[in-house]
């Protein structure tokens, strides 16, 4: 597709994720703005677009799509309408941006990237991780060789469990019908989304995953491991009905070892036993705008983005494989 002179976003899905992760984003970043949202609710829809000073709201979603103000679209529902969105906005011609994990199944994922390239326009994955300035620290240690040669990887994800939301809802993260899986999907997608963009693709993965405290229908334990294309071997646990959180990652090298968190604390630990050095790397408000900063830049032909559909696929087949689900 051509190149635009200025992204002019629509929001589909205008919820909880959007008021200051993405949102904002859209309007803060250089050569864009933020110019319709959408809500099966049309009365959420327009308060929202009052409070953030959106010019049009709409409560059906090819109205929104065939708005020929919106040159690009945000997809921000759950992951169970991700695929269907993607295909109608592919095939009004607009770049797509989709949030996390990209759709319920791999299968899925590839439905979408083939109708986006028949249709000639890009698809991105809400990602982020792979912009924050904590992570691409991460990667500069890495690439420049500081660890030495790498030789394994561990990630820990251990949570309270959670099955009512701040709405006091049943939340439908928790539900395989609307989130693809549980948890897992969730939170566990930007781990595997963040390793391969560290230490590039998982080519191997098993593991085993129960419901542990039946407090809902969708997997609640899971272990795994898994290899990287360059031999690097890796182990997982994740566990949403712990006693405590625990959440870390730590990638070793022969030569130094980094740690870091996913989704609590800014420091990264780089070390070889001792005293590690810290370096404190928080997070912006928005925590999506150096992401959406880069789809802007290639959507302007200034730039690139690093999450992308194929990139978003990859994760979800890595989850799927644990899971059994294809």
């Amino acid at each position: 597709m051509d190149k635009l002179k200025r992204v002019s976003w629509g929001i589909i899905g205008c919820g909880d994720v959007t008021e200051v992760k993405s949102g904002p984003a859209l309007q803060n970043v250089d050569n864009s703005e933020l110019v319709a949202v959408m809500r099966r609710n049309g009365e959420l829809a327009q308060d929202y677009a009052q409070r953030h000073g959106v010019p049009r709201w709409y409560d059906k979603a090819n109205d929104l799509i065939n708005d020929p103000e919106v040159n690009a679209v945000y997809i921000a529902t759950p992951p169970s309408s991700h695929k269907d969105y993607c295909l109608k906005v592919a095939e009004a011609g607009k770049p797509v941006y989709v949030e996390k994990p990209m759709a319920m199944t791999h299968s899925e994922c590839q439905e979408m990237i083939q109708a986006c390239q028949q249709a000639g326009v890009p698809l991105y994955v809400a990602y982020y991780r792979r912009s924050l300035p904590r992570y691409t620290m991460v990667k500069e240690f890495i690439d420049a060789g500081i660890l030495g040669n790498i030789q394994s990887v561990n990630v820990t994800l251990h949570h309270l469990p959670q099955v009512i939301d701040r709405k006091g809802k049943y939340h439908w993260r928790v539900d395989p019908a609307v989130a693809g899986a549980g948890y897992f999907y969730d939170l566990g997608s930007h781990i595997f989304d963040l390793l391969q963009y560290l230490l590039g693709p998982i080519v191997r993965v098993s593991g085993y995953a129960s419901n542990v405290g039946k407090l809902y229908k969708a997997e609640d334990q899971v272990s795994c491991s898994f290899k990287f294309a360059s031999g690097i071997t890796g182990t997982g646990s994740f566990l949403f009905h712990a006693s405590q959180h625990i959440d870390g990652a730590m990638i070793i090298g022969d030569k130094k070892n980094v740690a870091y968190s996913h989704f609590a604390g800014d420091e990264v630990y780089l070390g070889s036993g001792g005293k590690p050095e810290v370096f404190n790397k928080p997070n912006p408000r928005h925590i999506q705008q150096p992401l959406i900063q880069t789809i802007v830049d290639e959507l302007t032909g200034e730039g690139s983005c690093p999450s992308t559909g194929e990139t978003g696929a990859a994760t979800n087949w890595v989850m799927g494989e644990i899971l059994g689900v294809k």
